[in-house]
């Protein structure tokens, strides 16, 4: 934590399409482990490493994402990327919310371990990991990879690991599942289920790959 800091902000950012019980206990598997408060759930409005894939309306991304959190009082949904033209690179984001929260809060940006492991050929690297650390999310008992090792211990003051029992569950899975007919129910909150539902979404098309 850097000297000086009051607070910590989580920030899971994500395309969500759709949000679900990985995303959430992720989320809250960090705040616990790093005392965040509070997270800020960011949905793409376009994200850079989809673009050759089509992805819901992020109206319908946002409102599941609003739905899937609002019990929590520690997640809040912010529109920053949403409401911003262009794709939606980490760096923009992250530049935005330091300028907003200012030199005496410490960001956290969570994600999947895989997602972190591409860290090093995100846009502006070096200034991603000036402006907040990384929490990698993996599965109980998940061996380090070679390379996730080798970029902990690199950046062993900006990388950290979260241990994340509901990672299986993931956005591509619930979306074949909704095509094929097969239930989705535990997956996702059941206001989400019912949202997919009531707008039909993912009968016809399949958006990119993604956890």
């Amino acid at each position: 934590m850097t000297e000086g800091a009051l607070r910590r902000i989580g920030i899971m950012g994500g395309t969500f399409d759709p949000i679900h019980y990985g995303h959430l206990v992720a989320a809250e598997a960090a705040r616990a482990a790093f005392d965040l408060e509070p997270v800020l759930f960011v949905p793409n409005r376009l994200p850079p490493h989809k673009k050759d894939y089509p992805v819901s309306d992020a109206k319908h991304r946002y409102l599941m994402t609003v739905l899937a959190t609002i019990t929590n009082p520690h997640f809040e949904v912010s529109r920053v990327e949403l409401d911003r033209e262009g794709y939606s690179y980490t760096i923009d984001t992250l530049r935005l919310l330091r300028a907003k929260f200012g030199p005496t809060v410490d960001l956290y940006f969570i994600s999947g371990a895989d997602a972190i492991l591409d860290l090093l050929s995100w846009k502006d690297v070096d200034d991603l990991l000036g402006l907040c650390y990384f929490i990698a999310a993996t599965r109980p008992g998940y061996k380090l990879s070679v390379e996730l090792g080798h970029l902990q211990r690199k950046h062993a003051s900006r990388v950290f690991t979260v241990e994340v029992p509901a990672l299986a569950i993931s956005s591509t899975d619930i979306r074949r599942r909704v095509r094929e007919g097969k239930p989705i129910k535990y997956l996702l909150p059941e206001s989400v289920e019912n949202y997919i539902y009531k707008h039909g979404l993912y009968y016809s098309k399949a958006p990119a790959e993604d956890k």
